[in-house]
């Protein structure tokens, strides 16, 4: 017998299974997840498992993780202090694809260098400039480096890379490892996020390591990318930006494994997002534009999926120009009062009561933070360092930590670094108010639904006559905007329409066609594939949720652990690309590394990138343990006709490796 131990971090839970024999699931567990330390999830998970199935550690051929780390990180907007390094961009470059946005108040320097279409030298790398500049930088946890055609010729990438860690020994990224495709600005957004998650996901798989070594299993440990396929944890380490996706990705191949339905949507709700995406043949739909997470766009490929602030831990509230009595959900994620006062009865207790026996609501009323220990500080303002000193290692009410303008300020920047979390109203408590869950503190609910419902709207009118009436406002808006998630994706994913699919998504007509509209007009609409509902709240959501899409609704036995099982029956694959390039007449270059090479003929030239592109992969996947590999090539060449001949242009080829990891047997 073989034992495989699939876990996935999520944003409230993490989750555990073992699976025997790679089809049949023998135990499967869950565990709060641990946001000061995420391996003490991964651990009282992994040790429910173990003691469910009887089964012993050192019997466990196969660790992978999925995490939704990173997705939620962006998401989010937190993430470690970068610095970007462009050599041979303007300055108008930096306001392309939303560079500027991602890098906020962090440094960017434009260097000169960087290489022309053909792999030639433009100008020379200005080392000088460079040095002077990373002697001047502090706090910053990577740098990402973006060169100019880096992916025609990569030397100026490598040299800045080389220079970035002799002088500082801080983890760099360069955008020419994370895509072989052209167009700078988008290789270089990737690059900084890849940079900003680099301390966030090595910490996760170095503790998770650990916790699994000393819990006795064995086996090394795997994670999920972003398309569903496993990879090393090393790689893992060294590109993070290729697990954004990675539990959604999992969630993908488990909901296949667990339905065997070959076309469906799959709608996975979890305490931060609902990640939505296609499964055609069996298999993940992939975005071949790049996975996009929030408002970036990568150049990362990865599950076509559409991640949506959305969860059963969203934060509830007010729009601020309402008139009417209305609620919205996200896209920040909060921990539960119910689940706060859990852990801190005496604080939430003394704080809900003292509010709810004044007249008038106040601005921080039902709101808390916790204090998330060990978190790196480094960059801070100073006014948010003060804040952070205040905080210390306890819980507060936000009315008695914030008594300015200032303050407020200095929370959000702690919030966006992750260094407190927020506690607030969310889905989750109404469920507890209307007794649809029980986990945690339901009477702290009931106090902080009560406080929110004496909220005004625009109009002047109570947001809700009482805390049943709010609970059942919330869990309908949480209907409501999955709905809307869904349609953007099935119209997204339809490609029948000129109109934008969020326009489409929210057309009136389709709305009244939904509902059954019957007037001088009758509208029908339904959805036209089965939705699989995965997650732990998906049995509570989800069959309202189809029923309003008038659709089959598929829930899984598992579904709720979906995730940890795509995590550890996938497969390992590992792609590599490369291109090559006639810069003048008879002339065949090859673009790799750091030194063309180029060829008299184009057969010769594809032949050598296929042998070596090849050899990459099947070193990459030997080296993760896999066994029976599958090798493919893919070339796709482009020709033009020039007086009715035809001329090379470009050929790309990708040659992929694919196969299961080697498993012990115990």
């Amino acid at each position: 017998m073989s034992y495989g131990l699939g876990i996935d971090t999520g944003g409230t839970y993490t989750d555990a299974v073992i699976v025997k024999d790679g089809s049949e699931v023998v135990a499967s567990g869950k565990a709060l997840t641990t946001r000061h330390d995420l391996s003490e999830g991964i651990g009282n998970a992994v040790s429910s498992v173990l003691a469910q199935a009887d089964v012993q550690a050192s019997h466990i051929g196969l660790a992978s993780l999925s995490t939704t780390l990173a997705t939620n990180a962006l998401v989010e907007g937190q993430g470690g202090r970068v610095a970007l390094v462009l050599i041979g961009f303007s300055e108008t470059d930096v306001d392309r694809h939303g560079l500027k946005d991602a890098l906020g108040d962090d440094p960017v320097l434009l260097l000169q260098g960087g290489h022309d279409h053909s792999g030639n030298e433009r100008y020379p790398l200005d080392t000088e400039t460079l040095m002077q500049w990373i002697r001047s930088q502090s706090g910053v946890s990577g740098y990402a480096i973006a060169g100019q055609f880096a992916t025609r010729n990569a030397a100026h990438e490598i040299e800045v890379a080389r220079l970035i860690q002799e002088q500082s020994g801080v983890p760099t990224t360069c955008s020419h490892h994370l895509s072989a495709k052209l167009n700078g600005p988008k290789r270089a957004l990737t690059a900084v996020l890849n940079a900003r998650l680099i301390g966030m996901i090595d910490e996760l798989i170095t503790r998770a390591s650990e916790r699994l070594k000393d819990l006795g299993v064995k086996a090394p440990l795997m994670v999920v990318r972003g398309d569903g396929a496993l990879i090393s944890a090393d790689s893992a380490r060294e590109r993070p930006i290729e697990t954004i996706l990675s539990g959604p990705a999992a969630s993908l191949v488990g909901a296949h494994w667990l339905s065997q339905q070959d076309t469906a949507l799959v709608s996975d709700i979890g305490g931060t997002t609902t990640d939505v995406a296609m499964l055609r043949g069996g298999r993940p739909s992939i975005d071949l534009n790049g996975a996009k997470v929030g408002e970036h766009r990568t150049m990362v490929e990865a599950v076509a999926m559409r991640t949506f602030g959305l969860g059963g831990d969203s934060q509830v509230h007010m729009p601020k120009d309402g008139l009417r009595r209305k609620v919205h959900l996200g896209p920040n994620r909060v921990v539960p009062i119910a689940l706060f006062a859990d852990s801190h009865p005496e604080l939430a207790h003394r704080v809900l009561d003292y509010q709810l026996s004044r007249p008038v609501p106040g601005a921080y009323d039902g709101q808390f933070i916790i204090p998330v220990l060990n978190a790196a500080r480094e960059g801070l303002s100073q006014r948010a360092d003060a804040l952070l000193e205040r905080v210390a290692d306890t819980a507060w009410s936000l009315e008695e930590l914030v008594t300015s303008r200032l303050q407020r300020t200095a929370l959000k920047e702690l919030v966006a670094r992750g260094l407190v979390q927020l506690v607030g109203v969310t889905p989750t408590d109404a469920c507890h108010v209307l007794e649809l869950q029980n986990s945690w503190d339901r009477n702290a609910s009931v106090k902080a639904l009560s406080l929110f419902a004496m909220s005004r709207s625009g109009s002047g009118d109570r947001l809700a006559n009482d805390e049943n009436e709010l609970a059942e406002m919330i869990l309908a808006q949480l209907v409501d905007q999955s709905k809307i998630a869904l349609l953007e994706t099935v119209f997204a994913e339809d490609g029948s329409f000129d109109s934008p699919s969020k326009e489409l998504a929210r057309n009136p007509l389709l709305h009244a066609g939904l509902t059954g509209f019957k007037g001088l007009v009758e509208f029908h609409a339904k959805l036209g594939v089965p939705l699989i509902a995965l997650g732990a709240s998906s049995g509570t959501y989800y069959p309202q949720v189809g029923k309003a899409m008038n659709c089959e609704t598929v829930q899984c036995e598992h579904a709720d652990v979906a995730n940890a099982i795509g995590a550890v029956v996938g497969q390992v694959m590992v792609k590599r690309s490369g291109t090559i390039t006639s810069p003048t007449e008879g002339v065949f270059r090859l673009h790799v590394g750091d030194v063309p090479q180029d060829y008299a003929l184009a057969k010769d030239a594809m032949d050598a990138l296929e042998d070596l592109l090849s050899h990459d992969v099947l070193q990459s996947a030997q080296g993760m343990g896999v066994e029976d590999i599958n090798l493919t090539a893919d070339r796709q060449i482009k020709q033009a006709s020039v007086e009715g001949q035809e001329t090379f242009v470009e050929a790309v080829i990708e040659v992929t490796a694919m196969g299961r990891p080697r498993i012990a047997t115990g």
